[in-house]
């Protein structure tokens, strides 16, 4: 497969090389694999720079500047002989110690993927706060307006969870007054639960447009760690602000990490931050037209008080899609690209069991790859079956990594 060389080349990193089936798996600046069959002259260490192109076997070395250094900060947890665990944005990382650096466990770091390590910032963990002290916590960062551009038909498939979605979200925000005639109990949650990457926070925004709805995206792991000592503030400020609006979905991702199970071994700050969200969620009084809709994939991990009626009382499973379902996904994606007519998408559905809707979604990034190698602005069938055979290599890749780490952990 070639293209025109205009001089264009894509720069890669080697991430991971398997000896024995001569493969070197090279990893995009965006993140995307791609599998390099070697020949026996070809001798490739991981971390080595390369470019590709203008055929996608076409692999030379290449100078380590090329690749875009992207620093992270970072803080010291455990210090071993030669290796250093660090926590950057909530999670841990290992990499080799830099024996010229004095280094102690506490320390505020910054490093790069490519050199690791480069100097000490402070001596004590910098907190992440974004809120100035005394200063009231501006909501306007975390609404999204509702603009009437989403639909449902950007949702490919899942049709009964749509429709489940109008009956609990949808229609009691446009029709709170006549179910308040009828002395409805309102409803003030939904919970969203299933995998990772099957559309809950897409569905959740196109509800809110739809609904004409003020939308407040939070995500958890971010209130937890970013506004350190702070949490509770944020989310008050956030439901004064839901308040004042006519309507308003005021949306929870990974709630888990927000309210996790109260326990005597709780941190005491997390037991207060759940206490706040109980107690905000209770004070909904009949003019704050407002839903809670949160999302998790491990809804036993939510603390039992927010299951309780009136709170997080009804639940949206979200399964991994059909064959029916992934064609419409296939489908309803493909909108989104300069694509060629009469692809066949029923035939990939077929290929895809047990792939998520953002994996679906991710062949067309590949295959838009594939399409400009090929020196064309239309996404082919060819493109189409090539994109999906990388990302079904990266998924296997993946899941033959986290097992290899699971074995780890249990030798």
């Amino acid at each position: 497969m070639a293209y025109e060389d205009n001089g264009q080349r894509l720069v890669a990193r080697v991430k991971l090389i398997e000896d024995s089936d001569h493969i070197a798996y090279l990893e995009l600046p965006n993140g995307y694999i791609i599998p390099h069959h070697f020949d026996d002259d070809e001798d490739y260490s991981e971390n080595d720079i390369v470019l590709i192109g203008p055929l996608l076997d076409d692999v030379e070395r290449a100078p380590s500047a090329l690749w875009p250094e992207v620093p992270w900060i970072g803080t010291v947890r455990v210090l071993l002989d030669q290796e250093v665990v660090v926590d950057v944005s909530g999670r841990l990382r290992t990499m080799p110690r830099n024996q010229s650096i004095s280094l102690s466990v506490g320390n505020t770091i910054e490093g790069s993927d490519t050199k690791g390590i480069l100097r000490v910032l402070a001596e004590k963990p910098i907190p992440l706060l974004e809120i100035s002290l005394g200063e009231p916590f501006d909501v306007s960062r975390l609404r999204e307006q509702p603009s009437g551009q989403l639909s449902y038909d950007d949702f490919g498939g899942y049709d009964e969870i749509k429709a489940r979605t109008k009956e609990l979200i949808e229609l009691p925000l446009q029709q709170r007054e006549a179910l308040l005639k009828i002395r409805a109990r309102p409803i003030k949650g939904v919970l969203f639960t299933g995998s990772s990457g099957t559309g809950k926070t897409l569905l959740g925004r196109i509800i809110a447009h739809q609904a004409k709805a003020q939308f407040y995206k939070i995500s958890g792991p971010e209130i937890v760690s970013k506004y350190v000592g702070q949490s509770e503030e944020v989310i008050r400020a956030i439901f004064d602000d839901a308040k004042q609006q006519d309507r308003a979905i005021i949306f929870f991702d990974e709630i888990d990490s927000v309210a996790p199970q109260r326990s005597d071994e709780s941190h005491e700050s997390s037991r207060r931050l759940v206490g706040q969200l109980l107690t905000l969620m209770d004070g909904f009084d009949e003019d704050a037209n407002i839903i809670v809709i949160a999302t998790t994939n491990r809804p036993q991990d939510i603390d039992v008080a927010l299951r309780r009626p009136g709170r997080f009382d009804w639940q949206i499973h979200f399964t991994l899609p059909t064959r029916d379902d992934r064609e419409a996904i296939l489908a309803t994606t493909a909108r989104q690209h300069h694509v060629a007519d009469d692809l066949p998408h029923g035939v990939i559905a077929g290929r895809t069991k047990d792939w998520s809707p953002a994996e679906l979604a991710a062949i067309w990034s590949d295959a838009a790859l594939l399409a400009v190698l090929d020196g064309r602005d239309i996404i082919m069938a060819e493109d189409y079956f090539g994109g999906y055979e990388r990302v079904a290599t990266q998924k296997d890749l993946v899941a033959a990594t986290q097992r290899n780490e699971s074995k780890e952990r249990t030798a």
